[in-house]
């Protein structure tokens, strides 16, 4: 073998390992998308990728079959001693991630030295790699929201200062909670941000000792400030794809709608649920538009997020609006203005255990 042909065969067992890890990393990727997110977009983004960088030519294939040389290769006995450690998921994906785009790096930077065997394009692993950094950053968020998006089922409670009329706050919250509330939002159109902030860190405190959902409505700084599980926002809010960009990837973000188009663009800009309604007419929200059972439907066929029903919702009505496609609902007066909050929570919950 002449130097010129050692050198190259080298060359190809960089470019072999580099494309097995670039394979190997993606395939992985691919698989968390596809199983355990079930998301059709990063799915075909991740497999479009791996399809465009590792398939190839036979004939090149050939070449790189022919430089592997796995039981000379000095590097596979050599390990970090952290690489032996159990991993949390995130960690798996941000290590995977790195791995290809190390990988792509490498092979981007090894296809400007001129070669007369064998050409590699620079600039389609460069352009891979950036837009790995793009998908890794949704991949992790998607992935690190599924466990609170997953919570978004069963009993929802608004507590509305309004609705409230001097009740206390945290006192209502604990009933709910102990009645069976799964998700809890504090709304308030009346006081400061600079009121309001210590009440949220406390409803904060008090649904992270109950492993409770807390949900901060409107505002994203008192979000931010208390840190909440996630916001909501209406359709004269902040809009969703800024939103997105403005929380921290673990939080969610969920917006209410009243037609199935806005449910489909709130779904595209990032939203983890939706809120549908007014499902009936409600006192808490008289000027509220009532899209009925047949609106709710339309939008549970239009989206794939978890869907929450509100507005006028009841323990008489509950059956009706889980068969029709909620998810959960959200209550309001008829919780904070029963005698009891957590017996009226209890009564609504059951619903949802009787429709299971």
């Amino acid at each position: 073998m002449t130097s010129l042909e050692a050198t190259s065969n080298q060359r190809l067992r960089i470019v072999d390992v580099n494309l097995n890890r670039i394979g190997e990393g993606l395939r992985l990727l691919e698989d968390l998308a596809r199983l355990l997110l079930n998301d059709a977009t990063l799915t075909q983004q991740l497999k479009t990728m791996r399809h465009k960088l590792v398939t190839s030519d036979w004939s090149f294939n050939q070449k790189l079959l022919q430089s592997r040389d796995s039981e000379s290769d000095v590097g596979i006995n050599i390990e970090a001693p952290e690489q032996a450690e159990p991993k949390e998921l995130p960690i798996i994906v941000v290590a995977n991630a790195r791995r290809v785009q190390e990988a792509l790096r490498t092979l981007e930077e090894l296809a400007k030295i001129p070669d007369t065997t064998f050409k590699l394009d620079s600039e389609k692993f460069k352009q891979a790699r950036f837009s790995l950094y793009t998908i890794e950053r949704t991949l992790l968020s998607k992935l690190l929201r599924k466990d609170k998006i997953k919570n978004i089922s069963g009993l929802y409670v608004i507590i509305d200062t309004q609705v409230l009329k001097g009740r206390s706050h945290i006192e209502v919250a604990t009933q709910t909670i102990r009645g069976g509330a799964k998700i809890v939002q504090l709304r308030d159109k009346l006081r400061s941000k600079k009121e309001l902030l210590p009440l949220a860190q406390k409803l904060r405190n008090l649904c992270a000792e109950y492993n409770v959902l807390f949900i901060m409505n409107d505002y994203l700084d008192l979000a931010l400030a208390c840190d909440a599980d996630g916001l909501h926002l209406g359709q004269t809010d902040l809009p969703i794809k800024v939103a997105r960009k403005l929380l921290p990837i673990d939080k969610i973000l969920g917006c209410s709608t009243t037609t199935a188009a806005q449910a489909i663009t709130a779904e595209s800009e990032g939203a983890d649920y939706i809120a549908a309604g007014s499902i009936y007419p409600t006192p808490s929200k008289e000027t509220a538009k009532v899209i009925g059972l047949e609106g709710l439907r339309q939008i549970r066929q239009a989206i794939s997020l978890p869907l929450v029903a509100i507005g006028g919702i009841t323990k008489d009505n509950t059956a009706k609006v889980l068969a029709a496609g909620a998810d959960s609902v959200a209550v309001i007066s008829a919780i904070l203005q029963a005698e009891s909050p957590e017996e009226a929570t209890r009564q609504i919950a059951a619903r949802f255990e009787a429709q299971k």
